[in-house]
């Protein structure tokens, strides 16, 4: 088999057939890959051979983000991989501003803005994949647990192509408003249960797996293959340089585990010499990996990493009754399924993981924003943990950094206003409950009487 499944749990690594339709190994209950036997494909030789594509706009492939290196995710002929137009999104050199603010010199700061794809974020790059696969296997329904921009992505796929229905599980009260407008808007069918993504996250694998639901979750192997894209058009950007260090929220390391699974590939190909660092950042009231990773020194260890130690601190976890709780949404969740490939994405690109506080989230967020990009709360996570890893000296300030800006400002408006705006009381239910107690960087509206000399003496 020149494309097929693999097992990524050494001790068994087990192939199967790129038509079964599997999300975990049959045999051993791991994650698998989607794996490549490149001595029989034709992968480029250069990634310079990407830029005969950019005349080619006309063609839908060429178009997409992700099918324009189809060569590096070969898992389906290209007729039968679907676009919506995914992955047009911009690598941002910060002249200032934000970049000044995490400590690093002018223009070593980058800002990957994936809020540029039709659903908003970063999403759109796994799904497209994920729902050409579905479709090519004879799926008739795709389902997923979200915290809101799976849900906005999955909806949106269905609602353009009409070649599969959408199921969305979300838990009670855990979905930002921006997000669920999109899911119920495209059509698709919103389950809301009793509990938070990790309750839904559990139920959809079980109702998927009864009722013969594709599964579109990133545990979903082929939904990994087109986030790998991120990476490759940050690479296109830097013409094909790869950066000191990629700064990613963390939330089900679905993310963090394509991009180590992009470098891998590429330089196993010999198509980068350099391979960058990966910070991962958490939430601090969702920050199973960075207390299993900083504090628990839980390793890759070559796939045999500490089942034992993540099974003890998930049951003490529960016996507290810890739920994730953070204004970043999209990364609330306390279970991550990829835990074991984002091992494995840190071991192989020298990575660290740190947690930033809600204050240091905002405050980051409304540096974002006052450049010209905004993002939801989690994008924010990035820039907090790269100015935490800077001041630690961790990152030195003449490195390059990529942060990827994972959601579009409207995903989460009210985080914004509530940040920005006047009202006392928004503010204390929206932010000040989080722990957040001042908001150095607010632009505030000015309230002026309805006066014509009043507003040309505010604005003279």
């Amino acid at each position: 088999m020149s494309i097929y499944q693999h097992c990524i749990n050494p001790s068994c690594g087990k192939n199967y057939d790129i038509a079964e339709v599997l999300h975990r190994c049959p045999a051993c209950g791991e994650l698998l890959d989607v794996q490549y036997d490149w001595n029989k494909l034709q992968p480029p030789k250069t990634l310079k051979h990407f830029e005969t594509f950019w005349t080619q706009r006309s063609e839908p492939h060429r178009f997409s983000g992700v099918w324009r290196f189809h060569e590096l995710l070969p898992f389906l002929p290209p007729e039968k991989c679907i676009t919506i137009g995914e992955g047009q999104t911009v690598l941002q050199r910060t002249a200032g501003g934000v970049g000044t603010y995490t400590g690093l010199r002018t223009g070593k700061l980058f800002l990957q803005y994936e809020g540029l794809n039709p659903s908003g974020s970063f999403k759109d790059n796994g799904m497209c994949a994920a729902f050409s696969y579905g479709h090519f296997v004879g799926a008739k329904r795709a389902a997923c647990a979200s915290t809101g921009n799976t849900s906005a992505s999955l909806a949106i796929y269905s609602a353009c192509t009409k070649l599969m229905e959408s199921v969305i599980f979300i838990g009670s009260g855990k979905i930002a408003y921006g997000k669920l407008s999109q899911a119920l808007d495209y059509g698709a069918k919103t389950v809301q249960i009793a509990g938070d993504f990790d309750d839904a996250m559990e139920r959809v694998q079980q109702v998927s797996k009864e009722l013969g639901i594709y599964l579109v979750n990133s545990l979903n192997p082929f939904r990994l293959e087109g986030q790998k894209t991120i990476m490759f058009r940050v690479l296109e950007a830097l013409r094909w340089e790869p950066p000191d260090w990629i700064a990613v929220p963390g939330g089900n390391l679905g993310n963090s585990s394509a991009f180590g699974k992009a470098f891998i590939e590429l330089y196993q190909l010999g198509l980068i010499k350099k391979i960058p660092r990966l910070a991962v950042i958490n939430a601090a009231g969702a920050n199973t990996l960075y207390r299993l990773y900083e504090k628990e020194n839980l390793r890759w260890n070559n796939g045999d990493y500490n089942k034992e130690l993540t099974q003890k601190f998930y049951a003490a976890m529960d016996a507290e009754g810890r739920k994730a709780s953070t204004i970043a949404s999209a990364i609330e969740i306390n279970r991550p399924v990829n835990l074991s490939k984002c091992l494995r994405a840190l071991n192989f690109c020298s990575g660290v993981v740190r947690e930033v506080s809600e204050q240091e989230i905002l405050d980051a967020k409304a540096q974002v924003g006052a450049g010209g990009f905004g993002c939801e709360p989690a994008s924010a996570a990035s820039v907090a943990g790269v100015k935490k890893m800077v001041a630690e000296g961790i990152i030195a300030e003449d490195e390059t950094v990529v942060c990827v800006l994972t959601g579009h400002q409207l995903k989460d408006p009210n985080a914004t206003v509530a940040y920005h705006g006047t009202d006392k009381n928004f503010y204390e239910d929206t932010l000040g409950k989080r722990g957040v107690k001042s908001t150095p960087f607010a632009n505030r509206p000015v309230s002026v009487p309805n006066d014509i000399d009043a507003i040309v003496q505010l604005l003279r």
